[in-house]
């Protein structure tokens, strides 16, 4: 079953929170991984690993870096199920 887009933003915002310490809350469809949320790219290559794992979804290393925003990956989960 499919999950929707919040529930895919909830899914995703725990993993945040869990490799950075960013507050849940704070991780939005509109911020900017980078820039917003001031996440490195080794920190980002954890966070799409474990979005594999939660969501059971393949993140193609070339896809990470089109992933801007939160709603980017929240976008391509919700295709990829």
């Amino acid at each position: 079953m499919a999950l929707s887009q919040n529930e895919v933003l909830a899914g995703l915002a725990e993993i945040v929170n869990e490799e950075t310490g960013i507050a849940t809350e704070a991780v939005q469809l509109e911020k900017s991984f980078t820039d917003d949320l001031d996440i490195d790219s080794i920190s980002m290559m954890t966070i799409v690993v474990n979005a594999e794992d939660k969501f059971g979804v393949k993140i193609p290393d070339e896809e990470v870096k089109n992933l801007i925003t939160v709603g980017d990956a929240v976008n391509f989960i919700v295709a990829a199920q």
